[in-house]
């Protein structure tokens, strides 16, 4: 079974924020480590507090294309334009966008329509789109797939904030779940551990995990860590879905592991 993570994180200089870990994580820092835990490929998200990080994508997607790709960025300002998205996806080993719209400038454009330009770029493009939202806003995805029905939408974390634990980070999950109705929405069930009230195999998050995928199917949730925020290791982010979860055997198992997100996101 080939087993690919949905959500990490390479750059190369400082400012992580207090929830990641501090140091640099390093190309050769991954590998190592997806290694170690018997991790296939990795889709990498530039940290978006290097801004420089775009570029080191480019480089561990140039030099490993058979374990990196990457969902790039960038910043959402006055110069930004449809032109930004077609620039970014021609770079190598780009299959798309993410974005966090969590600051107030980035929430106003997001509850406006101000972004309908960057989701009009998106649709033409075909291109899928990884979001990080505030739960509240959920609702206004749908709006968007039903407008935009080429742009893929990932949304990240299964919309759990980094810093809520259970059962407060699970409070908006019917909101999440009505959104499976959108064939071009799907999910990231990464960082899953940081939501948990219990130690691994992290048994609080179980329900959690078995709503979603009943609603969004196997072909739809997929595996994930945002391993640098973490507090387990790689190889019990893996272990949890692929010998804790009874009901995810056989195929849905490899679907939800990396075969699912392969498709999605036309890595080939």
């Amino acid at each position: 079974m080939e087993i690919v993570d949905a959500q990490i994180h390479l750059w190369q200089g400082d400012g992580a924020p207090p929830h990641h870990r501090q140091a640099p994580y390093l190309i050769e820092d991954a590998l190592a480590g997806m290694d170690e835990a018997g991790i296939d490929r990795a889709v990498n998200c530039p940290a978006i507090w290097d801004p420089n990080a775009n570029g080191y994508a480019v480089e561990a997607a140039t030099r490993h294309p058979d374990r990196f790709a990457t969902l790039g960025w960038f910043p959402l300002d006055a110069a930004a334009g449809p032109a930004s998205v077609g620039e970014l996806l021609t770079r190598p080993g780009m299959l798309g966008l993410r974005f966090v719209l969590a600051a107030p400038d980035l929430i106003a454009q997001l509850t406006t329509g101000d972004l309908d330009w960057l989701w009009a770029s998106a649709d033409w493009h075909e291109a899928p789109v990884a979001l990080m939202v505030l739960p509240e806003h959920l609702p206004l995805l749908g709006g968007i797939a039903a407008r935009f029905p080429k742009m893929r939408i990932l949304i990240d974390h299964l919309a759990v904030l980094p810093f809520l634990a259970l059962p407060q980070a699970a409070e908006h999950l019917d909101d999440l779940l009505a959104l499976a109705g959108h064939p071009n929405i799907a999910v990231k069930a990464s960082g899953v551990p940081s939501m948990a009230t219990d130690p691994y195999p992290f048994p609080s998050t179980h329900e959690v995990l078995r709503r979603t995928c009943d609603a969004f199917g196997p072909d739809r949730m997929f595996w994930g860590t945002d391993i640098t925020r973490m507090t387990c290791t790689w190889r019990e982010c893996v272990t949890g879905f692929t010998e804790e979860l009874p009901w995810l055997t056989g195929a849905d198992l490899e679907l939800v592991m990396g075969a699912a997100l392969r498709t999605w996101l036309r890595w080939t």
